[in-house]
């Protein structure tokens, strides 16, 4: 598990999104996050930490708690566990661009098992099945991602309490678990930070040309 494809398709100067390194969450428990990606298509990127990454599926419809729908999840690359709390907007031009919101996170409990013995998330996740039990703010009890063609996996609820054919999350939840916005609020938000940083680095700018100027004038006299 590496953090090079991340890192190869990023330029960390100009795009918000964190550094490739690889470490363990602070959490006691191991950590999950959805992220809602308005990109070239608005799709859920689902990702749960195994081995100091996140491991990244790209789910286009969301996360169901209907144990009769499989949801479509590719695998796409790892990414560093600072990535959890990424809400903002990558740049156009850059790999990803669009918006970016933490649509839920929490922790889970790997649930994989084997003749009554657990299995290993990572050794789980290596041979193609893994389930799981979130405990989100939007999402909870037991999952299971199976894989059935090389990058292709599916996404499916368990029949536990947590299970429920009428309710769709995607719909009914739409802001974000960590800062309560909407992807537009994110939009305008992040847009005029960025306007006023620029100004202000403008002003400072012009403060400091100014006080070149004073410098100059005093050296000729």
């Amino acid at each position: 598990m590496s953090l090079k494809e991340y890192k190869k398709k990023r330029k960390f100067d100009k795009t918000p999104e964190p550094e490739a390194k690889k470490k363990k969450s602070s959490s006691k428990s191991f950590i999950f996050v959805i992220q809602k990606h308005d990109a070239t298509n608005l799709h859920y990127d689902f990702r749960m930490e195994i081995d100091g990454v996140l491991k990244s599926w790209a789910v286009p419809k969301g996360p169901s708690v209907n144990p009769k729908e499989k949801r479509l999840a590719i695998e796409t690359e790892d990414h560093p566990i600072d990535y959890a709390d990424f809400e903002g907007i990558i740049p156009e031009g850059h790999y990803g661009a669009g918006t970016v919101m933490v649509w839920d996170k929490g922790t889970y409990k790997n649930t994989t098992e084997k003749d009554d013995k657990e299995i290993p998330a990572k050794k789980a996740y290596e041979k193609g099945h893994i389930t799981f039990d979130l405990k989100g703010k939007k999402l909870k009890g037991g999952f299971a991602l199976t894989r059935f063609r090389e990058d292709k996996w599916l996404l499916v609820k368990e029949d536990d309490d947590y299970a429920d054919a009428r309710k769709k999350p995607v719909k009914s939840e739409p802001k974000s678990a960590k800062t309560g916005r909407t992807l537009k609020e994110i939009e305008k938000e992040e847009e005029k930070e960025d306007k006023d940083k620029k100004k202000k680095g403008k002003s400072k700018k012009k403060g400091k040309d100014k006080k070149d100027k004073k410098k100059e004038k005093k050296k000729k006299k």
